[in-house]
């Protein structure tokens, strides 16, 4: 893989910034936007480390604490982390883990826009007996317009303080609209009422605020952020104060005067941020050191969005709105989905198994472009999916195995087939991903060639997949794990309205 970002600097230069930052306050909250495993930059900024954010974090864990916040109404109505198909209350024990296996200190869980519901309650009640303390926040009276009422006894006062010992609080949560920064606002309200200097700020990765608006890095945020609607926009503010140009998001924008007011109000003194860029800590641009790489790789991601929102569109979990904004960026950057070079080679396969069969219910092909370049197919069968059948196609050409080689004895796939019949309301017993490699594991122990296959599966990090219809879950996932870039045609795998999706 070509590489476009150092991502050793950006581990220095973040966290130098974060610690020049905190000198100036007794306390400073960081609001932190995105995921701790941030994959998206990963995937547009090639050669940046996933895992850059926790590295930056651990840096600093000496001096630093983590609130974790959740919208109340997000347990209730059981919002989904679509990139791990997991709730939002469950993304929080999830990032409780991560955080403290990574050596951070788990300050508190706050649930922000509290009402007495049960889902909710019940939630605060799992927390509570695993010792993790627990902070309800409710709706912060007056909000947006009645600042007098916001920063007072009646609004920000209203909420409990939350106890923290470290000079860095960074406020996280599993997704947008968790209330980080009401969270972060409340406690600088009631720390100057307890006479220290509280700051804020905003640790971000994208848009990237020195790179241009239409830049294809900063055009894949957009992709990625289209069920948030988010715009990227100029800074105009940033103009104003600087003459120097800015990138930042219409969410941003729109809440930075109200913000700085806020700030204001609160510390009874200017603000020093003249922009929402200055409020944030973003060194990613400084980083990249080879930017037609990283074009490049924002341009596929842009057209892996499309897909991903084009199927979410056909399952009903998106809108109209959502997949026109999706084809305008398409079409501004002059993107068609079939540069992607593993698309067509899937659809060919999979019209030519169609024309072979006459029952095509079900029937699939996936293509996969591995690291060399070469491109490998697979196609459903009775005894497993495409996306089963391209794993072992694909490793078989990893470990120069022959194609005509069986890697798993017939005798050990089929007691699974039998157990998932027995197990299964349904007629179809073809294996999923996950089920062939644990097969494939349990012949390693006697056929030498299947280990081999198994220590080439590290080989398909960073390869680019495509499937004629939708993936279901189980290998949505389990190509997620293996780092492969995987997309789906917007066509439903079978005609019956209830399957493996």
């Amino acid at each position: 893989m070509k590489i476009g970002f150092d991502s050793k600097k950006y581990l220095e230069e973040q966290t130098k910034f974060i610690s020049e930052r905190v000198n100036n306050y007794d306390k400073l909250y960081i609001e932190f936007g995105g995921k701790l495993h941030d994959k998206h930059a990963k995937r547009v900024l090639p050669g940046f480390d996933e895992k850059a954010k926790i590295e930056v974090l651990k840096k600093l864990a000496d001096k630093l604490e983590v609130l974790i916040c959740i919208y109340c109404g997000d347990i209730e109505r059981k919002k989904m982390r679509g990139d791990m198909n997991i709730t939002y209350d469950m993304e929080v024990l999830h990032l409780i883990d991560d955080l403290r296996a990574n050596g951070l200190d788990v300050n508190s869980v706050v649930i922000t826009r509290y009402e007495d519901h049960q889902s909710t309650n019940l939630f605060i009640s799992k927390l509570e007996r695993r010792n993790i303390k627990v902070y309800k926040h409710t709706a912060t009276l007056g909000y947006p317009t009645a600042l007098d009422t916001i920063v007072s006894d009646e609004g920000y006062g209203r909420n409990p303080y939350i106890e923290t010992s470290k000079p860095i609080v960074v406020v996280t949560g599993p997704g947008p609209g968790s209330g980080k920064m009401a969270t972060a606002l409340s406690q600088l309200y009631h720390e100057y009422k307890r006479g220290k200097v509280a700051g804020y700020s905003k640790f971000e990765t994208f848009p990237i605020w020195n790179l241009p608006l239409k830049h294809p890095v900063n055009v894949a945020y957009e992709a990625a952020t289209v069920d948030l609607k988010d715009v990227n926009m100029i800074d105009h503010f940033h103009v104003e104060a600087y003459g120097q140009m800015a990138v930042n998001y219409n969410r941003d924008l729109e809440a930075f005067p109200l913000l700085k007011r806020t700030i204001e109000k609160i510390s009874h003194q200017e603000s020093v941020f003249k922009s929402p860029t200055d409020m944030g800590v973003n060194r990613a641009g400084l980083c990249i050191v080879d930017d037609a790489v990283v074009q490049e790789a924002a341009r596929q991601e842009i057209t892996r969005r499309f897909f991903k929102t084009a199927c979410d569109y056909k399952k009903g979990l998106l809108g109209q709105d959502e997949l026109d904004r999706m084809l305008m960026i398409m079409d501004e950057m002059g993107l068609k989905p079939e540069d992607r070079r593993v698309v067509i080679p899937a659809r060919e396969r999979a019209a030519r198994l169609r024309q072979e069969c006459e029952d095509a219910d079900g029937l699939n092909a996936v293509a996969i472009e591995l690291a060399d370049g070469q491109i490998i197919t697979g196609k459903s069968s009775e005894v497993m999916d495409a996306a089963a059948s391209v794993l072992l196609n694909a490793v078989k050409h990893y470990a120069k195995i022959a194609d005509d080689l069986h890697l798993i004895s017939p005798a050990v796939l089929e007691p699974i087939r039998n157990l998932k019949r027995q197990l299964s309301d349904s007629e179809r017993t073809q294996l999923n991903a996950q089920e062939v490699l644990i097969a494939l594991s349990i012949s390693a122990v006697t056929n030498p060639m299947a280990q081999l296959a198994l220590n080439r599966m590290h080989m398909f990090d960073g390869c680019q997949a495509h499937s004629a219809t939708m993936l279901g879950d189980e290998d949505e996932r389990i190509f997620r794990e293996l780092g492969i870039n995987a997309t789906s045609d917007p066509v439903f795998a079978s005609a019956n309205l209830f399957y493996d999706m």
